[in-house]
């Protein structure tokens, strides 16, 4: 029996402790003892609206301790990092090794843990604008996850990238993290016209964000739509958007992303970028895993920025 993470609709957080059956892996999939997990606030979102006993978690890093008998993917032993559609929260996984990349020595469990799901999720957004060098950038949720690893990326790309805050304080995560301008608060995200147009505009909010935003694409600009933190709903100019022409708005979901990338490739890239320290995960909270519930509340209150990662101990 190994113990795992699962709906609990009595619990503070929607969340919970069982003991499940140890996984068994398919010959496609390798065995993996978990060191670490991160949460991403649409997991810990979806709790609340999942049956009771469902099993959740996306991101983990671990050791490998039963490959794959496909001989396919890391061998026994292999210090990992992958992810999962659900169960990551768990003591052992088993999973697909086109999800699964070895990591480097270097790199710690914890550092690995924060890379797939916000990690990817920068990568392949970022993606969407080509080559990106010269060209501008705009990120809003940018002292999230998905944005602190965006803006470090773009950074590096050689693009004009300006980002959001809430403050002044987060304002400055936001530079360090390489913006080159920053807008503080969203009630003022008009403003963000006077470093415009943009090739691409990476959202987050939604809504009113997501409508004020889209007028601001350059020509054949792509607004890549990876979340709705503000709203699901947004009430879009389509006068503006028709008679300008030329402009993408992108609907971005990392599974369907998955199907035409590869997790394994991207994850060692971001991998790599971390041990020589040109992508640095923002770690806000580090907790023992029995503390799910008081880090999942805060995560959800919005009360730290970045990543908080969960050792199972």
């Amino acid at each position: 029996m190994i113990r795992t993470i699962v709906v609990d609709p009595l619990a503070p957080s929607h969340l919970a402790f069982k003991e499940v059956d140890a996984p068994e892996a398919k010959p496609w999939e390798a065995l993996v003892q978990v060191k670490t997990v991160s949460l991403n606030r649409g997991e810990v979102k979806d709790a609340k609206n999942q049956e009771a006993s469902s099993r959740l978690g996306w991101d983990f890093a671990g050791i490998v301790i039963e490959p794959a008998k496909s001989g396919a993917g890391p061998q026994k032993g292999a210090r990992v990092v992958g992810l999962l559609p659900m169960g990551a929260w768990s003591e052992q996984v088993a999973a697909p090794v086109s999800m699964l990349a070895e990591i480097p020595e270097k790199l710690t469990f914890t550092e690995a843990a924060t890379l797939p799901i916000a990690g990817l999720t920068a990568l392949y957004a970022l993606r969407k604008g080509g080559m990106l060098l010269g060209k501008r950038i705009f990120i809003t949720g940018s002292t999230g996850g998905v944005g602190l690893f965006a803006h470090q990326l773009a950074a590096q790309s050689g693009a004009f990238v300006v980002g959001t805050a809430s403050s002044e304080e987060k304002a400055e995560l936001v530079r360090e993290a390489g913006s080159d301008e920053v807008i503080i608060g969203y009630s003022e995200i008009s403003s963000a016209r006077k470093f415009g147009p943009y090739d691409l505009i990476i959202d987050s909010v939604g809504g009113n964000t997501l409508a004020a935003l889209l007028p601001q694409l350059a020509p054949q600009g792509v607004c890549v739509a990876v979340g709705f933190s503000s709203s699901n709903t947004a009430t879009i100019d389509m006068m503006n958007l028709v008679t300008s022409g030329g402009r993408t708005l992108y609907s971005f979901f990392l599974g369907e992303e998955l199907t035409r990338q590869s997790a394994a490739d991207d994850l060692s890239l971001l991998a790599r970028l971390v041990t020589v320290e040109r992508l640095i995960p923002r770690i806000e909270v580090e907790a023992p895993w029995t503390e799910i519930d008081t880090v999942a509340r805060n995560l959800m209150e919005r009360k730290f920025s970045g990543k908080a990662v969960l050792h199972i101990v």
